[in-house]
């Protein structure tokens, strides 16, 4: 089964490289190495995440155009030759993994819950699901509602959409800079999509800012 993504800044946001390396420096060290990774997009998590360390790495992804992408960079080599793409969604898939990823995905999910709970059954025992989402419904913008976001999260909202089978183990803020920078957008700007100019202004100054205000705040505050 396919679908095809309503959103377009998947491509704008290929250039956020400080973003990306930023969160995978968190990521890296929790993988398995069976690891399936839901909702996948063009691949640029991907990029950033997979070494070509793990034993298996599947791309799930229900847009069978953005599939194409995926497989071209497997193809030239962007992304390491242990991946593999599937089109379509976790229910479709009947294989079990070390780890699950969810990078800005569940957002766009209405049954965030029932997903978790279908993520949490995929997983092998001790396995680890990792989830990436925009923080705090307050910043909720036209940017969000264009790009089919049905919520932003708290702590204590994210928490209630996973299993209470499964233990958390870390639960981060990231971002402290850039809330500011959504802010404004929320208050004053009110775009629908950022400009490339944006995103490069905002991975190339305010995230390397959010890297150590970050750790200062003690990742309790940031978007």
């Amino acid at each position: 089964m396919s679908s095809t993504y309503i959103g377009n800044e998947l491509e704008i946001f290929e250039h956020a490289r400080n973003w990306k390396n930023y969160y995978a420096s968190f990521i890296k060290p929790a993988l398995g190495k069976r690891v399936g990774e839901i909702g996948a997009g063009l691949g640029g998590t991907t990029t950033a995440l997979c070494d070509g360390s793990q034993e298996s790495w599947l791309c799930v992804e229900p847009d069978a155009e953005l599939v194409k992408e995926i497989d071209r960079k497997i193809t030239n080599g962007t992304i390491p030759p242990i991946c593999k793409s599937f089109t379509g969604y976790s229910f479709d898939l009947k294989q079990k993994f070390d780890s699950l990823l969810y990078i800005d995905v569940i957002e766009h999910i209405e049954d965030d819950k029932a997903e978790l709970e279908r993520a949490a059954a995929m997983l092998h025992n001790n396995g680890t699901l990792i989830i990436i989402v925009p923080a705090h419904q307050t910043l909720y913008s036209p940017f969000d509602k264009l790009i089919g976001h049905f919520r932003r999260y708290s702590r204590k909202r994210l928490r209630s959409a996973v299993p209470a089978s499964m233990k958390i183990e870390k639960a981060y803020y990231l971002d402290s800079a850039g809330y500011f920078a959504s802010l404004v957008n929320k208050l004053f700007l009110k775009q629908g999509m950022p400009t490339l100019k944006q995103v490069q202004f905002w991975d190339r100054v305010i995230v390397p800012v959010s890297r150590i205000a970050d750790r200062l705040l003690g990742f309790n505050f940031g978007k």
